[in-house]
């Protein structure tokens, strides 16, 4: 056993041995193998590396080929243009030489031509002299002849060019006005015609009295009351004052306010309807028509609007309009006024080419600020704004509304289309009513300052005071005077003096020749 121990110990260690020798040849010839393969690798790496270097250079090569012909290029470019530029240069050197030679010539004949203007100067002073000594002299002989000093000839004169001045200024006007009104005139009063013709409306006239009929005078004992507690009743809910006269079968019923008015007509009718006539009764009757008058408005301002096509109107300015039905200016009911301002101004627009419904909207509302009875220290056209504004109205209309009395300045044309359809609707004839003593005073004032002007002869105010005739006399005032008189005249009237439309001056100067056959 131990014998065979030891021949396997042995045995082993020879296989390890030669296993060992086996392994390392192994590893040699590997190795060998692995030192060809890095050195075939190196070697075509470095193959690989030398034609990558031999491109580069190539590469190099033509880039610095490209930027030597590409410098070569630049460097010519530059060339020629310095050969340019010294071109120009030595051409203008050229030019200011000859500008030079020609400055050195013109300097020469200047020295000569100032030698000449000098002599000249100086024989021109003593010829001045000269004619200043003949100029005395004469003026010495005129004055002996004329018997008059040199500052009163002077002064003749200056006034004898002023005559001619004025002439001619007014000549100058003359023409101007005339060459305007040939151009302007003919589309002016197309478009006013037709606005007019097709707007055509009736004016009713408001009075401060309403004719109340009833069937019997017995019912005036009624109305009046013990004591007359009953009228005193009245007049203090309404505001409205109660004539009960001898009148047979009415009682008028007198207040400057149309709506008041309105009010107590329809309460008394109610009350003289029932028959039951106390104050108690008075009171609530009042009270109940005040509320059906104020339903009455907004439903009179909703259909104008529907019937002028205007839609969107603050409820407020329904309102207002609809109060405009017992409101009137000069006799002319406001609501009828505004409606046809408002057609005119949809006209006007129209056939101008602007917003036909702002002019519409704008011509309704123009005079809102009649309405209100508070702000009376406010001019109507400025509280008319006020409340437009306030109610969100276009700008436009804002300043329409403002502007056509010119309380602001206009910013749009259709404020002046405004004004002018105001002062249409408001210059019909039979369209306002004057008070007689303020209708009176107006003519006796625009023939007054009529004759206040020299020369004037007689002064007639006719067409209802919307044309002032003056009759000059001929001897006294020329026709260029006269001329003078009609637009200072005027000028006078629409500064000095207030009136509705507008007022034609007419200056008539005339020569008569009489003879008598006898």
């Amino acid at each position: 056993m131990l014998i065979h121990l030891l021949i396997g110990v042995l045995s082993l260690s020879a296989g390890v041995a030669v296993g060992r020798f086996m392994l390392a040849k192994v590893l040699d010839k590997q190795k060998e193998e692995a030192e060809k393969e890095a050195s075939r690798i190196l070697k075509e790496a470095e193959i690989r590396a030398e034609g990558i270097r031999k491109e580069k250079e190539l590469q190099a090569k033509e880039r610095f080929l490209q930027l030597r012909s590409q410098h070569d290029e630049e460097t010519n470019k530059r060339n020629q243009a310095v050969l340019q530029n010294e071109n120009r240069l030595k051409q203008k050197e050229q030019s200011l030489n000859q500008k030079l030679e020609q400055v050195a010539r013109k300097e020469a004949e200047l020295d000569s031509t100032r030698e000449n203007l000098t002599r000249q100067i100086e024989i021109v002073d003593q010829r001045k002299e000269e004619l200043a000594k003949a100029h005395q002299q004469t003026v010495k002989n005129l004055e002996k002849i004329a018997n008059l000093t040199a500052d009163e000839a002077k002064a003749q004169l200056v006034e004898q060019l002023k005559g001619e001045a004025k002439s001619q200024a007014m000549a100058q006007i003359k023409d101007i006005i005339d060459e305007a009104k040939l151009q302007a005139n003919r589309e002016a009063k197309k478009v006013v015609i037709e606005s007019i013709q097709r707007t055509a409306t009736e004016h009713a006239i408001e009075n401060a009295i309403s004719v109340f009929p009833i069937k019997n005078d017995d019912v005036k004992g009624q109305i009046i009351g013990r004591e007359g507690r009953n009228i005193r009743a009245f007049e203090a809910a309404t505001g409205v004052e109660l004539i009960v006269d001898d009148t047979p079968e009415a009682i008028i019923l007198s207040c400057f306010d149309p709506l008041r008015r309105e009010i107590g007509r329809v309460a008394l009718h109610r009350l003289v309807t029932d028959g039951r006539i106390h104050p108690a009764r008075i009171e609530e009757v009042v009270a109940k028509t005040r509320k059906q008058i104020e339903e009455e408005v907004v439903e009179i301002g909703e259909r104008t609007c529907i019937d002028l096509g205007i839609h969107g109107l603050h409820p407020e300015l329904v309102r207002l309009v609809g109060k405009m039905r017992y409101r009137s200016s000069y006799g002319q009911n406001l609501l009828q006024h505004s409606r046809e301002v408002a057609n005119l101004c949809a006209t006007m627009a129209a056939e101008l080419g602007l917003n036909a419904k702002l002019a519409k909207r704008a011509g309704l509302l123009h005079d809102i600020g009649k309405v209100p009875d508070d702000n009376a220290e406010v001019p109507h056209a400025l509280l008319g704004m006020q409340i437009a504004e306030r109610c969100k109205e276009h700008p436009i209309i804002c300043n329409a509304i403002g502007a056509h009395h010119d309380e602001i300045e206009m910013t749009d044309p259709i404020s002046a289309i405004v004004q002018a359809c105001d002062a249409i609707s408001g210059a019909r004839p039979g369209a306002r009513r004057e008070v007689i003593e303020g209708y009176i005073k107006r003519l006796k004032d625009l023939e007054n300052m009529a004759m206040s002007y020299q020369g004037v002869e007689k002064a007639f105010a006719i067409q209802a005071g919307r044309e002032l005739r003056v009759i000059v006399e001929s001897e006294k005032v020329s026709d260029d005077a006269a001329e003078l008189m009609s637009v200072d005249l005027s000028q006078r009237i629409q500064t000095e003096m207030q009136y509705p439309g507008q007022i034609k001056v007419t200056v008539i100067r005339e020569k008569r020749s009489i003879a008598y056959a006898k």
